[in-house]
């Protein structure tokens, strides 16, 4: 059975989109058809709740487009735009955050999270609720790395994750380490070697959570709520939205 699966970075940086291609194909089975988008509108990176309103469009454009995709992966660890998303793909949509989170809650009575910018902690921890995993996470903490300085040296990067999992894990008390944005993709297996915790990356769970769903034959809901919007004349910029 092959599955064709869209890995959607939200952010308008290719080499982000390209690292987070990478790091899907490593996991995705081997009949698994992994095609990472870039957005053609939005902002090059997501780091404060402005920067995920104006992301939201761009990822749906690509959602709406692409017909031969059996789900989606997300990957922008607020999950902006998740419901929207849901609605306009009327098929499997798996978010990172959430991704990473429940696959932590699995491994563990609690998990901590290390993610870039302190602005974006509350989002995290609203997150959380959403999910219903606030008493399983023990704490969020952010290093202060922005996002697109994840790329840039890769080294140091890694040292600075290293060094704020290890505070976490012994502040919290917790049980695994939650890698809080897609610009990690690729360093769990070296953290998880050095904490002796288990560390994961959203992009490699919700990949594989997305490819897991298809295969069994699950299909997103659509009715309700998350049935497909319904048509009506929108204008200005968003003109095309409108169009079903």
């Amino acid at each position: 059975m092959t599955v064709r699966l869209t890995v959607v970075n939200p952010n308008t940086t290719e080499s982000m989109t390209a690292l987070i291609e990478a790091e899907a194909r490593r996991v995705a089975g081997p009949d698994t058809v992994v095609t990472a988008r870039t957005p053609s509108m939005g902002p090059a990176s997501i780091e404060s709740h402005y920067d995920e309103a104006l992301a939201v469009p761009g990822l749906l454009e690509v959602i709406r487009a692409d017909q031969q995709a059996d789900a989606f992966v997300l990957a922008c660890f607020g999950d902006p735009g998740l419901d929207a998303a849901r609605e306009a793909a009327s098929r499997p949509v798996i978010g990172i955050a959430e991704a990473a989170m429940k696959t932590a809650s699995l491994l563990g009575r609690s998990f901590s999270v290390v993610t870039t910018m302190s602005r974006t902690v509350g989002r995290a921890r609203d997150l959380t609720r959403t999910y219903g995993l606030e008493r399983q996470c023990a704490g969020v903490h952010a290093c202060d790395i922005p996002v697109l300085e994840l790329e840039e040296d890769r080294d140091r990067t890694y040292a600075v994750i290293l060094a704020f999992a290890k505070n976490a894990l012994a502040a919290d008390g917790s049980d695994a380490i939650v890698l809080g944005c897609a610009g990690m993709a690729g360093l769990p297996e070296l953290l998880t070697e050095q904490l002796g915790v288990p560390v994961v990356d959203g992009v490699a769970a919700g990949t594989l959570l997305a490819e897991s769903v298809v295969r069994l034959g699950l299909h997103a809901s659509t009715h309700g709520e998350l049935a497909p919007p319904p048509p009506k004349a929108y204008t200005g910029v968003l003109q095309g939205f409108g169009r079903r």
